[in-house]
């Protein structure tokens, strides 16, 4: 089967990974991380869609790896990665995903201890021989416990960002099939969801019947697998073996589409809400519509769009529904890394690139001192930063950049600059990155602590979660966002998948306390500007509109936004 750009990147991490599992020279695991750095930061091409002679002319990328890629993106297979899957432990694979254990240590977990599974795995820590392990420790022990029952927790699921190509060519390949008069997907897909546990698609057909038989004949091809025993005449169920994710595929004819869509691109919530002592669900069965606006209207409500059916604050924003931001209502970016800290282009591409997208400002915001660990920047650099900023602006006009900075949230609340610096910033997003392991009550104080320094413009990712990874801390969202309104600060929606954090189920409590949020695509690269689609569907989610996003707002209204908030909190 074949593979994108993002799938050709995954398989050649995992290589990688093999390599080092089982001792490959240093050189060649060096070419291949280098190829994954090209692959995710250094090429604006589509690697799926070069042949193999325009991938060796791609600089990181010779011609061995060139072939590599080239059979991966036409086969999902190849040679060297059936090797290493060979000689490896099938359960080893999923030791290998494990947060904060490297090939290093997963190998020393396998020679040592013969641990070949996440089973076993487990059942030394509990007995504590991977403790007692030379390089581990009993801190290292508790955590990879802890690794093993988050991953436990959110098996089976995927990130609806990193499945939304191979959904796309999925929906592709079911379309070429004869008889096939349309294919969408629908339920938690349809609706946006940041996490997919199972992908339903809905397809018109012109025979249901002839439909099934020609899709049974090619599962194969698609990368599925049956579940006879869940699946009926005219309801496919089974597995996407390749993401690994449980799928449906609903068959219906052309006339019952319209009720299909309605029915299964809402969340049962939304579909159980009562109008007028009925449920939604059974107002809509009694008639027949034409579209879902012609039954919204129907009932007295206004068009709620599928992302918002989720049965929780849709129907507040029905009493005054405004338009929903849209990607083409933002017109800068903030909350964005040059490789003054971790970013992967230097100050200038990244302006230049978000200048070439269309947008009229760039909010540049490098770590600060404390974040050693991605090159935080010295007082020193932070006033080099500031020079050239103004250089380039000058230059670029009227594209701008605004002077920002994530600085950190100390483990006290303070931030991590002396005021007479953090007065120099146009903006600053303030950030925890260390100290995750507090408890509820502490985490929140130091939380509100940096949201009433007078220098928070923006709070960012609030509770840094890493989706399917680790855990969000603990913290009182209403306390929070409460403090936030009080402190006219900002909260960002961080846009990175991973992340997108705000939560969209806090975004409408946001909103309701008057508290503006900001889409921060946190790129560190200039690719990583795409990722604000994505925090425009958790905002769409909950309700965001265009006045309440900071960077949907001119240069001119913001520039004076930051001006007049630092003006007034000097005077507090």
């Amino acid at each position: 089967m074949k593979l994108g750009h993002k799938e050709i990147t995954k398989t050649l991490k995992l290589l990688i990974k093999l390599m080092e599992l089982h001792g490959e020279n240093s050189f060649k695991i060096g070419s291949y991380q280098k190829a994954v750095n090209t692959l995710e930061r250094g090429m604006e091409q589509d690697a799926s869609q070069l042949s193999e002679a325009e991938l060796r002319e791609i600089p990181g990328i010779g011609k061995s790896l060139a072939e590599v890629i080239a059979t991966l993106a036409q086969t999902g297979q190849h040679a060297i990665l059936g090797e290493f899957l060979e000689k490896t432990p099938e359960g080893l694979l999923e030791v290998l995903e494990l947060k904060g254990l490297g090939p290093k240590k997963v190998q020393a977990l396998w020679k040592e201890l013969g641990i070949s599974s996440t089973h076993e795995l487990m059942e030394a820590c509990r007995s504590g021989q991977v403790a007692a392990l030379k390089g581990f420790g009993k801190k290292t022990q508790e955590s990879i416990l802890e690794a093993l029952a988050f991953r436990e927790e959110q098996a089976g699921k995927r990130l609806y960002a990193d499945i939304e190509q191979a959904v796309a060519r999925l929906v592709a390949d079911m379309e070429a099939l004869e008889g096939v008069l349309r294919v969408a997907p629908t339920g938690a897909f349809r609706r946006a969801m940041e996490i997919i546990e199972e992908l339903e698609l809905l397809v018109a057909v012109e025979h249901a019947p002839r439909f099934m038989a020609q899709f049974g004949e090619r599962l194969e091809a698609f990368g599925l697998q049956a579940d006879e025993r869940r699946s009926s005449p005219f309801t496919f169920r089974g597995t996407w073996e390749q993401e690994g994710l449980q799928v449906a595929v609903y068959a219906c004819s052309e006339p019952d589409w319209e009720r299909q869509w309605f029915l299964r691109g809402s969340a049962k919530a939304h579909l159980l809400h009562s109008i007028k002592e009925k449920p939604l669900a059974q107002w809509f069965q009694e008639g027949s519509w034409e579209s879902e606006e012609a039954f919204y209207a129907h009932v007295g409500l206004p068009f709620i769009p599928a992302p918002l059916r989720e049965g929780l604050m849709e129907f507040t924003w029905a009493e005054d529904p405004k338009a929903l931001l849209e990607e083409k209502d933002l017109v800068g970016t903030l909350h964005n890394h040059s490789t003054y800290s971790d970013g992967q282009h230097t100050l200038r591409e990244m302006a230049e690139a978000a200048r070439q997208l269309g947008l009229t400002y760039l909010g540049i915001s490098d770590h600060s001192r404390a974040a050693s660990y991605a090159g935080g920047l010295s007082i020193e650099e932070v006033e080099q930063q500031w020079r050239e900023i103004e250089a380039l602006n000058e230059e670029m006009a009227p594209f701008r950049i605004f002077k920002g900075i994530e600085s950190d949230i100390l483990p006290d609340g303070s931030l991590d600059y002396p005021d007479e610096v953090l007065a120099g910033f146009d903006f600053v997003v303030s950030s925890i990155h260390s100290g995750l392991s507090m408890d509820r009550q502490k985490a929140t104080e130091r939380l509100i602590r940096a949201i009433k320094n007078p220098y928070t413009t923006i709070l960012g990712h609030p509770t840094g979660r890493l989706l399917l990874r680790r855990a969000a801390y603990p913290i009182d969202h209403r306390a929070v966002i409460d403090a936030c309104a009080e402190e006219e600060v900002a909260i960002e929606i961080n846009a990175n998948p991973w992340r997108l954090d705000l939560d969209w189920r806090w975004v409408h409590y946001a909103l309701s306390k008057g508290v503006r949020l900001a889409i921060n695509p946190d790129a560190h690269t200039k690719e990583g500007y795409a990722d604000m689609r994505f925090g425009v569907l958790v905002g769409q989610k909950g309700g965001l509109h265009p006045e309440m996003t900071l960077n949907a707002w001119s240069q001119e209204e913001l520039a004076r936004y930051f001006e007049e908030r630092k003006k007034k909190k000097r005077k507090q």
